[in-house]
């Protein structure tokens, strides 16, 4: 049998199940034990706990989890990895070692640092940066682990980072091993978000258990060459299916090139199979040398916000919801807030039999550089006017002080002007040098496709109106100000292959930038960009600007665009009754 390493995953995100490390050291057996935590909106968060408290700058919810298990960690042999140091893996670490001594325990513990740029924001042309850290990459990570680290912890690595430092430590890739590299990033990207992987957020979710039984955390059982299988604990909740592995596949990409520091992924080339009960099999994943620059998420102070909402009842909805505005527009003239965004959410349907079902929300949000101004005379604009203004007026909540927010945005460095050190338990500091340059990709290296058939129909073949959602799944999210779509064929209704390939032709037919401005009028206007993803049964859609200034000024409903595709799945198209 081939030497596998198994690599689970414990938090997809800071403020994940506290109980899932436990949970995964306790369902068992694993290698390695790694957690994701960090986000551009994390980042940003971190960054204004620094402000208020130096010390601070890490996920404390990690220490938390450590003082619980760590223990059991020791004594079954599992190594515990993760970006939970954020922008102070320094503090973090000391945190663990007094965590670890009021156990009566002794791990090695090891952080990586060399990612925060905020200190040389303006010598690097980031601005007036609040936090500014470069994505490093997984040798660091494994260094740290050949060295005999229990636990390592770091700042902003890439997400995946955490799986395939493991995994170059258990195998011994060197820089140049692209297409191992590749997979075990794809196997990084799958199970970094935690249950995303075994039924979470999934479009399929009406064919899961939907009792009360928690979502299983995913691991993957990496072989030296690359391939590896998703799998869960036996008896947790969820399922680990083709597509929910596409799903997450699929989220928060860009291209079909996925860039990383240590390699570039080549998403068309992976092939999925079942592999038994709660078993995907990943293989043929393709590598590349990795760009010359290294990826900054750089975020600033943007200033700060407030909102209010108001509840429209019964008859005359739009009429309503233009007085308000005429009337609070005209009072905040005298002193206007940079922006002024309004938003009137679904229309109540006729004849409601509840009140709820009779009434639509009309929010109103400010944003300003001065907290003045999205304050008192915001707030008691609107407060004033209700007793004169439309029938019924009602806010959802009383009025409040505005917030700070951020303004997130990509940056790029070159590698020499970042310095990865690793920081062990006795004192020693590890620079850990830079991959090759590569100018060009290496002989052999190129990557082959599949031929991409998008296939039309006749036109006078016969068609039915139905939800795109009919046999399409969908996954989405945020990056930065882009929202990203991916679309594939249903899998597990399929009842031949060449059923799902006619389906597929379809949706890669379907699927131009200008249908997606059809069905998604929000985006009319923007950049739209579709990749083919044959292999995966979709394409891979890009919203350039959907999002504005990222996650936390955005000022749409869906800041974070998770929903979009099911916005997309629940709008009607054409579809051929043969495919049907």
């Amino acid at each position: 049998m081939a030497d596998i390493v198994r690599i689970g995953n414990c938090s997809g995100y800071y403020g994940d199940r506290l109980s899932a490390m436990r949970e995964m050291l306790e369902g068992g057996d694993l290698d390695y034990l790694t957690g994701d935590y960090l986000a551009e909106l994390t980042m940003l968060i971190l960054g204004k706990d620094q402000l208020k408290d130096p010390s601070l700058g890490y996920a404390r919810t990690f220490v938390a989890q450590v003082h619980d298990c760590l223990g059991l960690a020791l004594e079954k042999g599992v190594k515990l990895v993760a970006n939970a140091g954020g922008l102070n893996p320094a503090a973090l670490a000391a945190k663990l070692e007094e965590a670890a001594a009021s156990l009566g325990l002794a791990p090695r513990i090891a952080w990586i640092d060399g990612d925060n740029l905020a200190p040389r924001a303006g010598e690097l042309g980031f601005g007036n940066a609040l936090t500014a850290n470069a994505y490093l990459g997984a040798f660091g990570i494994a260094r740290a682990l050949t060295e005999g680290a229990d636990i390592v912890v770091t700042g902003r690595v890439t997400d995946a980072s955490v799986v395939v430092g493991p995994a170059i430590a258990r195998f011994g890739w060197t820089p140049t091993a692209y297409d191992e590299l590749a997979g075990a990033v794809v196997a990084g990207h799958v199970i970094e978000c935690g249950t995303q992987a075994t039924g979470g957020n999934f479009s399929g979710f009406l064919g899961l258990p939907r009792d009360a039984t928690p979502l299983g955390f995913p691991l993957a059982e990496l072989a030296s060459d690359g391939s590896f299988v998703v799998t869960k604990h036996a008896g947790t909740g969820g399922r680990v299916s083709v597509d929910t592995v596409t799903a997450q596949l699929v989220y928060e990409v860009q291209s079909t090139l996925y860039l990383g520091p240590d390699v570039t992924t080549d998403l068309a080339s992976i092939r999925l199979t079942e592999d038994g009960v709660d078993r995907v099999r990943v293989s043929g994943v393709r590598g590349t040398p990795p760009p010359e620059q290294l990826k900054v998420c750089v975020n600033e102070l943007g200033g700060f916000r407030n909102q209010m909402e108001f509840v429209l009842t019964g008859l005359d909805i739009e009429e309503k919801a233009a007085w308000i505005r005429t009337q609070l527009d005209a009072r905040l003239a005298v002193n206007r807030p940079a922006s002024v965004d309004w938003s009137l959410g679904a229309r109540p349907v006729p004849d409601a039999d509840s009140e709820e079902g009779a009434s639509c929300l009309l929010r109103v949000t400010v944003k300003d550089p001065s907290a003045d101004a999205v304050g008192k005379p915001f707030t008691a604009a609107a407060v004033e006017l209700a007793l004169a203004s439309y029938p019924g007026f009602t806010l959802t909540a009383p009025p409040g002080r505005g917030s700070p927010y951020g303004i997130y945005r990509p940056a790029y460095v070159d590698r020499a002007a970042v310095t990865e050190t690793v920081h062990l338990w006795d004192g020693t500091s590890i620079a850990i040098d830079a991959p090759p340059a590569a100018t060009a990709v290496p002989p052999g290296t190129e990557v082959e496709h599949d031929p991409v058939t998008p296939t039309g129909t006749d036109a006078d073949a016969p068609t039915a109106r139905h939800p795109l959602g009919t046999f399409v799944h969908a996954r989405s999210g945020d990056k930065g100000g882009d929202a990203n779509v991916g679309l594939w064929i249903r899998n597990e209704d399929v009842t031949s292959a060449d059923k799902r390939d006619q389906r597929v032709g379809w949706l890669l037919h379907l699927i131009t930038p200008d249908a997606v401005r059809v069905f998604l009028p929000e985006a009319a206007g923007l950049p739209v960009e579709v990749y083919p993803l044959p292999n995966l049964g979709g394409v891979n859609i890009l919203i350039r600007g959907l999002l504005g200034d990222g996650v936390a000024a955005s000022t749409r409903f869906d800041p974070q665009a998770k929903a979009v595709g099911e916005w997309l799945r629940s709008r009607y198209v054409h579809v051929p009754e043969e495919l049907l």
